[in-house]
């Protein structure tokens, strides 16, 4: 009798406490660990007060638009390792003290804008081994204070610029085992690199896959006057696209490589900045033949000159020094006769 008693006041305070069947909640450290149970939803009657939810290792293929509405205290969420194939918008809005998300090893392809929206202070974003092929323009109102961003071991070839602009307060960036496209798309990027490296940044760097001339070079290494721009195309731009367009297209040359492969997929780039360090090299390849044109014109007519000058002088000296000689004295008979 006894023993039954005990069995139903624990039954009894598990259920008041509110912890799934499957999982194991600790009040001290504020965590419920349902790790490794074959979930393929977040589960339900969560404790409300636990800011630590491990949810790894499981089969969990969606997450409802209310999946931690009854959670709002999370600070970390680990879903690793599950059957994530895309993540709904504000799916995650609730949880507005959340600081480290966790979505390693999942199938996600496509992560949209604003997927993490009002999560003011999310620090750490884990994107890593999934498949993902396209990266929003932003990952959401109040992202700003994510300090590291992982994106490794995806099936990347580009990335916004305008998207790492919106995160100010990146430290670290992982970039690793991407297919990165190192074209014309790619220059707002290396733009971007090279500024948050100077500004005490952490990256692993961005190891080109394409074109052929690039695979295997380290992004950094890859000189400006190699990338183009990408070709304006004479189709209708959408304005959307084109302002953001126009911020990655800042500072990106002009003219083309050959074989530049990749062309095809660049995006139209309305009015793209004219200086480059080719129409400087250019621009002085010209004023220096201009220049050089000029000297040699005015050093022809300076020889062309003297040359006439010596003619003329020679001229003088052959031609009419003797009729002077021979004048004199016919001069001077008259005066002499007339003497006598």
């Amino acid at each position: 009798g006894n023993w039954l008693l005990v069995c139903s006041v624990i039954l009894l305070a598990h259920t008041a406490h509110g912890c799934p069947d499957k999982c194991l909640c600790y009040t001290a450290s504020k965590t419920a660990d349902c790790k490794n149970r074959g979930f393929t939803e977040i589960p339900a009657r969560l404790p409300p007060e636990i800011q630590i939810l491990q949810l790894q290792n499981n089969r969990i293929w969606r997450i409802n638009q209310n999946a931690f509405t009854a959670t709002p205290l999370l600070k970390i969420l680990d879903l690793s390792n599950n059957s994530l194939s895309s993540v709904a918008p504000g799916a995650f809005q609730k949880l507005r003290y959340l600081q480290v998300l966790n979505l390693t090893r999942n199938l996600i392809h496509y992560i949209e804008n604003k997927t993490f929206s009002f999560l003011p202070h999310l620090k750490e974003l884990d994107l890593s081994s999934n498949s993902i092929i396209r990266l929003p323009e932003t990952f959401g109102n109040s992202t700003g204070n994510i300090t590291l961003l992982s994106v490794k071991h995806n099936k990347l070839q580009k990335m916004e610029r305008i998207l790492l602009e919106s995160l100010p307060n990146l430290k670290v960036v992982l970039f690793k085992d991407n297919p990165w496209q190192c074209n014309c798309n790619i220059f707002g990027l290396k733009l971007w690199l090279e500024s948050n490296l100077y500004r005490g940044g952490i990256s692993d760097g961005i190891i080109c896959s394409a074109p052929g001339i690039r695979k295997g070079k380290d992004l950094l290494k890859v000189p400006y006057e190699l990338f183009g721009a990408c070709p304006l195309r004479t189709a209708h731009v959408h304005l959307g696209s084109s302002h953001q367009h126009s911020l990655e297209q800042r500072g990106s040359p002009k003219h083309g490589e050959p074989g530049d492969s990749g062309r095809a997929s660049c995006e139209p780039k309305p009015k793209p900045r004219p200086a480059s360090l080719r129409h400087a090299i250019a621009t002085v390849v010209i004023t220096g033949v201009v220049c050089g044109i000029v000297c040699l014109m005015m050093l022809a007519a300076a020889v062309y000159g003297c040359a006439y000058a010596a003619i003329t002088a020679k001229y003088h000296k052959e031609h009419l020094a003797p009729v002077r000689q021979h004048g004199t004295p016919k001069e001077k008979e008259p005066l002499e006769s007339s003497l006598a």
